[in-house]
């Protein structure tokens, strides 16, 4: 049995990112953007010799500015209008003038999919490190769905630019109406645009971060890749890292089956939709498995198995690469993942904010490990 701890990871290099990226595609339960198009541009980086510098939460000062960087929009549109690191990296200047101070350190605001990637192809052209953490651990479809903004830092303002170099501040309330209006103006951009948000201290980060996801993501990752090459089970493997690892979640496999009907897509800038998977040895035995962006709940007979915050993932059945909501295919036979969020993601002011009742799912948040 392997016993996985954080490993002294500082900087990510070229032979990292396969798992680096595989632990993204499975944090972003299904969204965050293909992680695969954000792959290719960091690999386009470090093949150049950058190595993006990894650094701890608490190795920078409480008073250092701390920017996350974010693609903002659909999925399903990020495969065919790709990322742009010189717009994020202006959205990030703009930043920087608006809060009349230099940033220290870069970090995730979403450590699923392309997002996980972004802060690493923007420290390539900036040279600032990137922060070991961020504020979901997952992936969410909508901007006040953070813990920095569960805990306190405000949304606003939000950089919001497209390749094209149109720009838009937005300047909100509060984060539900930064999130409205900055949504409305990317579906202006074409359903994606790169933005700069959350701006924050870094004694608000410390506090406010989902920390040590960057390794999860490569840890994870690395678990399926390890079980490949020892002829194992994939989905053993990542069993195993969760019950063994530094950040201990309960995992379990919650249905096994192949994919028989499928609706997927794109309105209000969200790709949206549900997944039917049947089981591969009775036909009558199916779940439905419901996405905004991100897959949302796994339900049985109306009755679920699994719901956010919690993670619900779907891995190829074979070799367990995790499968995004714009990837989902008729017939693919898929193992369904359900694992355990940490505590800041379970209490009332975060269920609030991005548990199943705010997106109108279920009445009520179920933990995964209380669901028989």
């Amino acid at each position: 049995m392997a016993i996985w701890r954080i490993i002294n990871m500082d900087k990510l290099t070229l032979d990292k990112i396969d798992d680096f990226l595989r632990g993204t595609a499975f944090l972003g339960t299904g969204g965050g953007g293909n992680p695969y198009v954000g792959g290719l541009m960091l690999r386009q980086e470090l093949e150049k010799g950058f190595e993006p510098k990894l650094i701890k939460g608490d190795e920078v000062g409480d008073d250092d500015l701390i920017l996350p960087i974010a693609n903002m929009g659909a999925p399903t549109v990020l495969v065919e209008k790709l990322p742009n690191a010189k717009s994020a990296v202006k959205a990030l200047r703009k930043m920087e003038e608006l809060m009349g101070k230099k940033a220290t350190a870069l970090i995730a605001a979403e450590a699923g999919g392309i997002n996980g990637t972004l802060p690493f192809i923007v420290s390539a052209y900036t040279g600032l490190p990137v922060i070991d953490a961020d504020g979901m651990g997952r992936a969410f479809p909508e901007l006040q769905m953070c813990t920095f903004g569960v805990y306190g830092v405000n949304c606003s303002p939000v950089i919001v630019r497209d390749e094209k170099d149109n720009e838009m501040v937005v300047d909100a309330e509060n984060n539900h109406a930064s999130e409205m209006f900055a949504r409305v103006i990317c579906m202006q951009m074409g359903t994606k645009s790169e933005i700069c948000l959350y701006p924050m201290t870094g004694k608000q980060m410390k506090e406010t971060s989902v920390h040590h996801t960057v390794t999860l993501a490569y840890e994870i990752g690395k678990s399926i890749g390890d079980a490949r090459v020892k002829g194992t089970d994939p989905l053993e493997g990542i069993v195993d890292y969760f019950k063994n690892s530094f950040d201990k979640r309960f995992c379990k496999l919650l249905f096994q089956g192949k994919v028989t009907d499928l609706l997927r897509e794109t309105t209000d800038g969200w790709a949206r939709g549900e997944v039917k998977i049947t089981s591969l040895t009775d036909p009558n035995d199916s779940i439905l498995v419901k996405l905004q962006n991100e897959f949302l709940i796994a339900l049985k007979d109306g009755k679920p198995l699994a719901m956010v915050p919690d993670l619900i993932c779907l891995v190829d059945l074979e070799n367990a690469e995790p499968i995004t909501a714009e990837d989902v295919r008729y017939g693919q036979r898929v193992n369904v993942i359900g694992v355990s969020t940490p505590p800041n993601m379970r209490t009332k002011a975060a269920l609030d904010t991005f548990g199943p009742v705010p997106f109108k799912v279920y009445d009520k948040f179920i933990p995964i490990e209380e669901i028989k």
